[in-house]
């Protein structure tokens, strides 16, 4: 197995428990009592989706997108690799933290109530925030300028996607919700 197998399994590892805790946890969530439109949640997934076959797809590299971006080190990859590790550790203690009140869609679920523990005491988006930051590391370990455009496309959606939760979130909690805001950071922490 060559050094860039290696530090892509690095990579790749994360993001699979990622995806393992997700489907066991989408298992025990509350019922939704509303619900963002299907035209808003398929635009925004297939900019994400758009940004992730970028950055994870190795035929994605046509032309220059196939070229790297910056000079490959043994530092800048294990800073990639500690990024991923960090970004999918953060949104799998976020994860945690909404526990049943958590969904792959904007939604607002019965009962549902205003999350202030863990990160979401510095955040209002941590998966977000923690996603966007295992893309950056994964980014830099692959090391390719598709990997550039796909990490821009992951952060646009995500930034519209958290806009949009927060117009509800406003919504539901009110002014709880705006005291909140003022707390905590939208995806970069804010610490009081």
């Amino acid at each position: 197995m060559t050094h860039r197998e290696i530090f892509r399994l690095l990579v790749e590892v994360p993001w699979i428990v990622f995806v393992l805790y997700w489907i066991v946890g989408a298992l025990k969530t509350r019922a939704t009592r509303e619900s963002e439109t299907a035209a808003s949640r398929t635009a925004i997934l297939l900019i994400e989706i758009a940004g992730y076959v970028l950055i994870f797809s190795p035929s994605a590299g046509v032309g220059f997108l196939g070229t790297r971006f910056m000079p490959r080190t043994l530092a800048s990859v294990a800073l990639g690799v500690a990024l991923t590790w960090s970004g999918i550790g953060l949104a799998i203690w976020a994860r945690y933290h909404l526990a049943e009140y958590w969904s792959a869609r904007i939604t607002i679920k019965e009962d549902h109530q205003l999350i202030r523990t863990g990160p979401y005491s510095h955040l209002r988006h941590p998966i977000y925030s923690g996603l966007v930051l295992a893309t950056i590391g994964s980014a830099i370990v692959i090391d390719e300028w598709r990997c550039v455009l796909g990490v821009c496309l992951v952060l646009a959606g995500y930034c519209m996607k958290a806009k949009k939760e927060e117009a509800m979130l406003s919504q539901q909690f009110g002014d709880a919700f705006r005291e909140h805001q003022e707390h905590t950071g939208f995806l970069i922490p804010r610490f009081r």
